[in-house]
This record gives C-alpha cells, sequence and structure tokens, in this order.
C-alpha cells in the first residue's frame, strides 16, 4: 500500500537528494593577489557525487513502489542508506580535493564553510532508516499474522 508511511519517509529521501543536486554544498572566498572571488562546490561538480546521488534518488522513488515485495524493499532501502552514508563521504574528501587544489594554484582561501545543502544527506540517512524500521515492522506483523492462521 503507497498510503504507508515508510514511503512518505522515502519520498522526502528522494526529494532531499533531489534537492541536493541544484544547490552548492561548499562556498569558499579567496583571494589571488588583490583579486577576491568566491569558488562554490555542487553535487553536479563531480561526475561520481551526481551518479551516486541519482541513483539514490531514483531507487527511493523505484522503493516506494515495491511495496507488495517488502524483503527486497527493506533490502533496497539498507542498500540506499549505504549509499547516502556513501554520498556524505563523497561530498567531505571532494571539498578537501578541491581546497588543496585552489591552495595549490596559488590562491589563499579567507573563508570557507559548509552550506546547509551539504547536510542532506543526513535527512536522507535519517529518513531511509525510519522507512527501513517501518518497513521491517509491516514485515513482523504479517509474519506474525500468518503463524495466527
Amino acid at each position: 500500500m503507497i498510503q504507508r508511511i515508510q514511503s512518505l519517509f522515502l519520498l522526502l529521501a528522494a526529494i532531499a537528494g533531489g534537492a541536493m543536486g541544484s544547490f552548492d554544498l561548499w562556498k569558499a572566498t579567496i583571494t589571488r593577489g588583490a583579486t577576491t572571488a568566491v569558488e562554490t562546490f555542487n553535487a553536479t561538480s563531480s561526475y561520481l557525487i551526481f551518479t551516486v546521488l541519482m541513483i539514490s534518488t531514483i531507487l527511493s522513488l523505484v522503493t516506494i513502489f515495491l511495496y507488495k515485495k517488502r524483503k527486497l524493499q527493506f533490502r533496497l532501502t539498507v542498500l540506499n542508506i549505504l549509499l547516502a552514508i556513501g554520498i556524505l563521504a563523497l561530498i567531505y574528501f571532494k571539498v578537501q580535493d578541491t581546497a588543496n587544489a585552489l591552495q595549490s594554484s596559488g590562491a589563499m582561501i579567507v573563508r570557507a564553510n559548509y552550506l546547509l545543502p551539504a547536510f542532506l544527506p543526513v535527512v536522507m540517512i535519517v529518513c531511509l532508516f525510519l522507512a527501513a524500521r517501518g518497513i521491517y515492522k509491516d514485515e513482523k506483523l504479517i509474519k506474525s499474522l500468518d503463524r495466527l492462521r
């Protein structure tokens, strides 16, 4: 049934993934000599991050419609949690690579910070965990009802 709470959590995870793909994740103010510039990093700056993010987002949307196959739905949700953790790690490492590349090119980073959309993978992880918990509870309920028959 699509109206289950875990479907809502899976939809929220997909929305968070889609939103993260369209916003800047990191912003740095750099100086080169007398000029000041702003450098940004977003999910489309890295092909790997963008690919894994789109796989995770599509997987969340597909998993919503697998409500008749709860075991598969649970496994795909756990896989999606691992992908979201990977996205979080990839963002951190790619931002560090970008900062190191800027510094090695002679630019001095005056100020740098992660922006709010950089923490959307955490929202995805929480939503996917809550969805997995709901799927597991449904499966447990069905098994207990089958024992009573």
